[in-house]
């Protein structure tokens, strides 16, 4: 017989058994519903990611081919005062699915040009800043999806490892707990009611 703790004895243990059983299997159909929505939303941002490692390698080639022509016609001095002088600011907007909370949007926001700084000289070095600002927010596009798909992912696995305890561990050993209790309390009621006819029967043979 499965050891279940706190079994109450007789009957009421099979009424208790029988709760729990309910519940857990109330459970696993919620697990499975849960796996089904989280499953179709991490197919979703594994499309998500992939699209955006494409979008970022293409970007990242074209603010290299520019970088490169820019320093080739204007040298490293025009780099230099192409650069901003303050960072540039990434905004996420985060997204809850089944209790997951993932990045599912992003906004980079240029610093405003200083008035004081010297402008960026030639149609190459305008062309490499355009650029590096939209490499940057494709990588910014791609590492929240990156994110969203881990996050998404390492719940998958928890749920699946929840349900499959249930399934094929809990739900199991209430039933054989329930099957073995049953047994228990039929042979119980059957040698009852041996005792008790033959009781009745020596009562019969004393008149």
């Amino acid at each position: 017989m499965a050891t279940i703790h706190g079994v109450p004895p007789g009957r009421a243990g099979r009424v208790w058994l029988r709760h729990r059983h309910a519940v857990a299997e109330r459970g696993s159909d919620l697990l499975e519903t849960k796996l089904r929505i989280l499953a179709a939303e991490r197919e979703r941002a594994a499309l998500q990611a992939e699209g955006t490692a494409r979008e970022w390698a293409v970007a990242a080639e074209e603010a290299d081919r520019w970088l490169l022509r820019a320093a080739l016609l204007g040298g490293r001095r025009g780099l230099r005062l192409a650069v901003d002088r303050e960072p540039a600011a990434v905004h996420l907007t985060w997204a809850t699915t089944m209790g997951v909370t993932y990045p599912d949007d992003t906004e980079v926001v240029a610093p405003e040009p200083d008035p004081d700084a010297a402008t960026p000289d030639g149609a190459a070095l305008v062309a490499a800043r355009r650029a590096a600002r939209q490499g940057l927010a494709a990588a910014a596009a791609h590492a929240a999806a990156t994110a969203a798909l881990e996050a998404l992912d390492a719940e998958v696995r928890v749920t699946r490892r929840r349900l499959r305890a249930l399934q094929e561990r809990w739900l199991p050993r209430l039933d054989e707990a329930t099957a073995s209790l049953t047994e228990a309390l039929e042979e119980q009621e059957r040698e009852e009611g041996l005792r008790l006819r033959w009781a009745a029967s020596r009562s019969g043979g004393w008149r």
